[in-house]
């Protein structure tokens, strides 16, 4: 199992950044795939990055210049710089990765962090 526990969030200002922070614990060997999740108030939990273990990257359409996705695998942690944040990028952000195993599959979720965008 892969335990993610998620950081960075806040409320900040239109036009303003944040670093979201999520780093993995437990069987790290087994990630293959890293990102991002938003789930604006009453809306389902939508895409917005990941980022594969080679660094091939990909983006929500929405985001796309605004947001940058890195990780270091050192620390088995995944970052998401968001920059010229806009109020409707406002929910909670979940960090997920995706293992295999012996060929099994497996989603895991951390317990997300507030990003709150003011206007």
């Amino acid at each position: 199992q892969v335990q993610l526990v998620e950081s960075g969030g806040g409320l900040v200002q239109a036009g303003g950044s944040l670093r979201l922070s999520c780093s993995a614990s437990g069987s790290v060997n087994d990630i293959r795939l890293m990102g991002w999740y938003r789930q604006a108030p009453g809306k389902r939990r939508e895409f917005v990055a990941t980022i594969s273990n080679g660094g091939d990257t990909s983006y929500e359409d929405f985001v796309k210049g605004r947001f940058s996705i890195f990780r270091d695998n050192t620390k088995n942690t995944v970052y998401l710089q968001m920059n010229d944040l806009k109020p409707e990028y406002t929910g909670v952000y979940y960090c997920n990765t995706n293992t295999i195993r012996f060929g099994t599959q497996a989603i895991y979720w951390g317990q997300g962090t507030q990003v709150t965008v003011s206007s």
